[in-house]
């Protein structure tokens, strides 16, 4: 049976953020897209009045650092994790602040008190992993009550199989094999019955698709490149890609099911 290739993060280097022949383009597309999303629902639920210098974010498996470097050049208390010791050297290098603290950690075992983020973050990352229930759990260990868990991930069907995976591989030059295998992928429903057994109440569910009918993204996509300028989109259907948050419940436990 395969496993998921978790590995190949690790040797992208500079690929992270100049590639346009590898899979991480398509990630920096999405991020182009997302970032932005996250900034304005935490100013949505916290308010007009938030003070950023003081919110604290964690990011979860930050990789190359794409969602940890737009918050803090917005202003906030950032921290980002990941396995990775080549991603996070990426993400420092990158870092224009040079405000973030990165850290080498493992997501089961967060190395953090309980209920001291405001935000936590587990962008593109709860596919990855066999229990992402037990992660989430973990998650919301560390994240206040009242306070904002992000997630971003992909649906498990027949659609998402098709374009998440064998169209990425037939036209992007430099997947590796392994990157993302549909077992792993979880429906919106699941994603929901696990925030709630973490004391987590979803409050939006949102799609992402493919702007796959401009001209420069076609030509890429024949020499199998993404295009600079390739984007995603915002759609209410959750079919393949999908982003979210939700809220920890007041007066809830800050204790892991790990």
């Amino acid at each position: 049976m395969n496993q998921i290739n978790n590995g190949i993060y690790e040797e992208l280097g500079k690929k992270w953020y100049e590639s346009q022949d590898n899979p991480v383009a398509l990630l920096r597309a999405e991020s182009r897209l997302r970032n932005p999303w996250v900034d304005s629902k935490i100013r949505e639920v916290f308010g007009p009045g938030i003070n950023k210098s003081q919110t604290k974010i964690l990011d979860v498996a930050c990789g190359g650092g794409f969602l940890s470097n737009f918050l803090a050049k917005d202003g906030y208390h950032v921290q980002g994790i990941d396995l990775s010791d080549g991603s996070l050297h990426i993400a420092r290098e990158y870092d224009e602040t040079k405000s973030v603290q990165y850290t080498t950690a493992n997501a089961s075992h967060l190395p953090f008190k309980n209920n001291c983020f405001d935000v936590v973050c587990a962008m593109d990352f709860l596919e990855h992993i066999d229990h992402p229930d037990k992660m989430i759990a973990e998650m919301s260990r560390v994240l206040r009550p009242g306070g904002i868990f992000f997630f971003h991930t992909f649906n498990r069907n027949l659609i998402s199989w098709l374009l998440i995976i064998k169209a990425v591989e037939i036209f992007v030059k430099n997947t590796p094999p392994n990157m993302h295998i549909l077992k792993l992928f979880i429906k919106p429903e699941e994603m929901k019955s696990y925030c709630k057994q973490a004391h987590l109440n979803v409050k939006e569910f949102i799609g992402l698709k493919p702007n796959l009918l401009e001209i420069d993204t076609l030509a890429s996509f024949l020499k199998r490149e993404v295009s600079k300028d390739f984007s995603f989109s915002f759609t209410p259907s959750l079919l393949a890609s999908y982003s979210g948050y939700a809220i920890k419940l007041l007066g809830a436990p800050g204790v892991s099911k790990i």
